[in-house]
């Protein structure tokens, strides 16, 4: 089952594709195992995508595979018209955990990346500066990781991949280490950012365990089979932003897709 209307602020100007993409790793008991089989994705100009599954479904490991971090065992991946070998600085990533240097401040923790594409320092500390300011962090660019909350590191994560001006924002659950209210304010920062068009990111890719969170921020939901991981079913979500997760609409978005879920753990 797939709804196949289109929200009207996505174009068709494809910006990520994936051809048949399978992903085969030996697990610590030396086995092989099949972790993807066969996915064939397609991302959007100026979309949110919602990643769901259960555990073992090859999220994340699709995820790092798009990002160029992960070879795939076969098939491709493509940034537009271009082969994704390796990391490529049109692609950021925002992860789960915040590892952030400890004994870098926010600044030197947001200039990290920027230093190490050879940037010079006077560039890197003005962008850094921005980043930090975007994502609500201005007043402490000489705090040190200790010195922040759980959800000010985050921000610094989504400073330190937004800094670079990535076309594509990957993010792997990176909301669910912070408390719901937390977690909720930066979502909301970050579609604020994206919808005004204050990031250069065109589009984003979260992978989450949260049907609410999925439905809350994405354009598309996406669920995945596992064992291996495979697209399973997928939906669009047709309600502009700000989302009132209470609403009828949403609420029966929640109902199918947690279905779809229950339908993929047997």
């Amino acid at each position: 089952m797939q709804n196949t209307v289109t929200p009207t602020h996505i174009n068709n100007n494809v910006l990520l594709y994936t051809k048949n993409i399978s992903q085969r790793l030996v697990g610590e008991d030396k086995q092989t195992q099949h972790i993807l089989d066969n996915i064939n994705f397609t991302l959007y100009d100026n979309e949110i995508v919602a990643i769901l599954g259960k555990s073992g479904a090859g999220k994340s490991t699709f995820l790092r595979t798009i990002a160029g971090l992960l070879p795939a065992s076969s098939g491709k991946a493509y940034h537009q018209d271009t082969l994704i070998e390796k990391p490529i600085e049109e692609i950021a990533m925002v992860f789960q955990s915040f590892a952030l240097l400890p004994w870098l401040t926010v600044l030197d923790n947001v200039c990290f990346g920027l230093d190490a594409q050879g940037m010079s320092k006077s560039t890197s500390k003005a962008k850094a500066l921005k980043a930090i300011q975007l994502v609500g962090l201005g007043g402490y660019e000489h705090a040190y990781s200790k010195e922040l909350s759980g959800g000010m590191r985050q921000r610094v994560g989504f400073a330190r991949a937004l800094v670079v001006e990535p076309k594509i924002l990957l993010m792997d659950e990176p909301f669910s280490a912070l408390d719901i209210g937390t977690a909720s304010t930066l979502r909301k920062d970050i579609i604020r950012l994206w919808q005004e068009h204050a990031i250069q990111t065109r589009s984003m890719v979260i992978v989450t365990h949260s049907v609410e969170e999925a439905v809350t921020m994405a354009d598309r939901v996406i669920v995945f089979d596992h064992h291996p991981g495979r697209i399973a079913f997928e939906t669009h979500i047709l309600t502009d932003h700000p989302r009132d997760i209470q609403s009828a609409n949403l609420r029966e978005k929640i109902a199918l897709i947690s279905e779809q879920l229950l339908e993929g753990a047997h």
